[in-house]
């Protein structure tokens, strides 16, 4: 593996293991997982979740089941289609979601505003926003 991809995950999970937020509640990296695709795509079902994270829909079934239990999310129907279920995150899996998967923003306030200067500010935002641009890229083909 080129030396640059192995260098930039190596300083991504640094940087998020130094950063994160501290953990409050259980729940499972399937879970965290499953949160992230009904956030990230429109109009899911368990179909879907079942594609995304390479189980059967019978397992997917029951991890949504345990989402469902504990609040983070609830069932809906498509807007294009009323027979179809769609799962949405409830406020309480948006915060859950946001703990496991986001940097600490007083953490992130503390360095980018307090550490940085301007120019380093915008550096840092740059580069990610260029980053994020290409991961879409890729993403999308």
């Amino acid at each position: 593996m080129n030396k640059d991809i192995v260098l930039l995950n190596h300083l991504w999970t640094d940087i998020y293991y130094q950063l994160r937020y501290k953990h409050q509640e259980k729940i499972t990296h399937q879970g965290i997982r499953i949160l992230q695709v009904i956030d990230k795509e429109d109009e899911v079902g368990i179909k879907e979740i079942a594609n995304a994270i390479h189980v059967s829909h019978n397992t997917a079934s029951e991890h949504i089941k345990r989402l469902l239990e504990k609040d983070y999310v609830f069932k809906t129907r498509s807007s294009k289609d009323e027979r179809k279920v769609i799962l949405r995150l409830s406020e309480l899996g948006i915060d859950v979601l946001h703990r496991h998967s986001s940097l600490d923003e007083e953490k992130l306030k503390h360095i980018l505003f307090e550490q940085m200067s301007d120019e380093e500010r915008k550096l840092i935002l740059e580069a990610f926003t260029l980053l994020k641009e290409r991961a879409s890229d890729v993403h999308n083909s």
